[in-house]
Formats: structure tokens, sequence, C-alpha cells
């Protein structure tokens, strides 16, 4: 038993399936972030744990103790939106402990929760300001303040940093990061950024069409993809996806793919790996990181290949160039490092780490794992 469990949750719009048997389990401290596309069902999943929407079956329970039905002000949870929801013709201060004084917290114990929250927050030089005179991300700090100060068993976050340019919303997501490995606290928080799913979680929860496709800490999400749909969806950029055939050559198994000149070419995937699948056409999923130049592959890995191939496309991002070429008839994305001698239209010669290889079988769209 968790500290929140979410047992065979579902949600219907009359026939409308929103939700289908969600199973989640989140400890004490966790920070769980609920991934996907707009539509996917996140939002709704988290307004039930807020008691915000009803529950059409299964049940949600937070410290051992059921809260169907319950409502949102009896569940000890607090949550932050993306419209901030402030007040404002309140100052700050009056925004912040409005809460506690809504459940008659005496003065006191509302001025020293104020103190610790704003001191915690650094936002004490604007108790006095009004939301009208914040930026957007004195204004998040505020809302988070408003949760922070009731002491809740679960904070809930609601896609917080969506509102924010990109510049602020990387410095509030670290603010976020510190706040959590400070308190301890448990959090549930939803976004379709991917970057920030893996950046601020313990554990991501990746959804798609009401269904929770994968449940795992980031390194997994990343490195071992269940299927195509979290393969496509995290990262960025995403998970090359190359239709390719397995072969037996040299007593191992090897995919073959085709270069842009469509001259077969043949990877050897680590031993062991596929063997059953001899004959067999797969995906085969490979980073853009596990794709590069010989000067830049990782010096640990144990199946380093070597693919001459002619570049499409270069795009330098700074530390790194992206470059994109074709492998069986899809672009295929390589990073590669900034000074890498690759020209558009000439062939190089790229470093292929196997050993990040994934494969999935394009009929179930599921990972092979044997």
């Amino acid at each position: 038993m968790g500290f929140l469990d979410i047992r065979k949750v579902a949600k219907a719009y009359g026939q409308v399936q929103a939700l289908h048997q969600v199973d989640v389990s989140v400890e004490e401290g966790e920070f769980l972030v609920l991934v996907g596309p707009s539509g996917c069902g996140k939002s709704t999943l988290l307004n039930m744990i807020a008691g915000l929407e009803s529950i059409t079956s299964g049940e949600i329970a937070i410290k051992g103790r059921v809260v169907n039905g319950l409502h949102p002000s009896k569940r000890n949870i607090a949550m932050v939106f993306q419209s901030y929801a402030l007040y404002p013709n309140m100052t700050v201060a009056q925004n912040i402990t409005f809460g506690l004084e809504m459940h008659k917290i005496p003065k006191p114990e509302r001025e020293a929760a104020l103190k610790e929250v704003g001191k915690l927050l650094q936002i004490e030089h604007l108790l006095d300001r009004r939301p009208g005179q914040l930026s957007g991300g004195q204004r998040q700090r505020v809302a988070m303040g408003r949760a922070l100060v009731r002491k809740p068993d679960v904070f809930l976050f609601d896609e917080p940093l969506s509102n924010l340019d990109a510049k602020l919303r990387v410095d509030m997501r670290a603010e976020i990061k510190k706040l959590h490995q400070k308190l301890g606290a448990t959090i549930v928080y939803v976004t379709h950024d991917q970057i920030e799913a893996m950046t601020l979680s313990t554990r991501i929860a990746v959804m798609n069409k009401g269904y929770v496709q994968q449940l795992g800490t980031p390194r997994q999400i990343y490195d071992e993809p269940a299927n195509l749909f979290v393969a496509g969806f995290m990262g960025s950029p995403a998970m090359n996806l190359i239709p390719a055939r397995v072969v037996m050559a040299e007593g191992a198994p090897q995919a073959e793919v085709t270069d842009a000149a469509g001259i077969p070419q043949l990877l050897r995937l680590p031993q062991g790996f596929m063997a059953a699948w001899e004959g067999r056409e797969i995906l085969l999923g490979l980073r853009p990181e596990a794709v590069t130049d010989p000067e830049g592959a990782d010096r640990k890995a144990q199946h380093l290949q070597s693919l001459r191939n002619r570049v499409g496309l270069t795009e330098p991002a700074g530390a790194d160039t992206f470059v994109t070429m074709s492998l069986s008839g899809r672009d295929c994305v390589a990073r590669l490092r900034a000074d890498a001698e690759a020209k558009p239209g000439e062939e190089f010669l790229f470093a292929v780490n196997m050993d990040k290889a994934v494969a999935f079988d394009p009929q179930s769209e599921a990972r092979i794992t044997n």
C-alpha cells in the first residue's frame, strides 16, 4: 500500500471513456509526473485525486483512507493551478493565508506559517504587493506559497509552468526541484512537456488515450520505452525508429538497414538478443546520442558499430550538431560534437552504439524483450 493509491480508476463521460483502469501507487515523498499529449487523461486523473471530478469506478486512497466522494476540503491536498488563481484584490500575504483563515487557524499561527513560507520561497519583500504588481514567476511562487502554507499530505500541480516564457520555465523548474528536495513532499505533477517530466520526477507515468502506457523512473522510460508511443513521445529529438530485418551473420543477430543509397548495412545486435526474430521485420530504436561521430562515441560501449552514410541536413545547436540522414527510407537524427566535419551531401563515418539499441514489434508496437 502506497501513500497515495489509485486503484483501477476509470472515468467516463457518457459513452466516452476518458480513463481506463488506471493503477498507480505513489510512495511518501515521491515526485510523480503524469505526462502525455493533450486529451490523454492526465488532468482528469489529477482532478479526481483533488476531488474536482467524480470517479466512475475504482477508488483513490490517501494514507490508507479512501477519499471517493469526499469533499476536496476534507482530503488534505493542495493544488497549484496553471492560471495561479490568485485573488486580485488581496495582497500576497492575504492570498497565502486566506485558506488558513477560512479554516479558523489562529492569527499567530498564520503569521508564523506566512513567515516560514515567505523565507522558503524568497518572496518576503513581496508580501504587501497585489498580484497585478507581480511578474509571472512571482505569481507562481505565491500560488506555491498558498499550497505550502497548508502543509498538505499531497501537493497537486496542474501544468504550473505553461504560462511562463522559456527561460523562466527552466528557472522555476529548478526551484520546484529544490523545494521537493528540501521538503520531501509527496507531489503529483501534470505536464505535456517531457523535458519537465524527465528533470523533475522520481517516477513518470506516460499517458495516452486514457491509458498509462508506462510507469517507471526517468531512466527506465528513456532507455527502455515499453512501446512505440513512449519511444516517440519521450526525448528531444525523439528516438529514431528505423525499419530493419533481423539476419544472422558472423554467428550473431544483425539488424539489416539500408543507407541513403539503398545499399544494405548491418548493425550487430548484442549477443543472444533478437536471435528468435531471425528473418523477421522489426523497428530498431536508437536515441540520437547513440549515433554520433567516432571521436564523440562512448568508449565504454561494447557494441560500437561503424556506419558510413550520406549526410542530408546539419543543424548546429551550440554544444552539439544534429545531423539528419536516411536509413531504411526514414530520417534518422544523429547527435555529433559541435566541431564534427559533417557536410550536407557528403559521406560521413558514423559511430553507432548498439548497447543502447532497443527493438519493437511493428505489429503490436511493444518493445521486444527477447
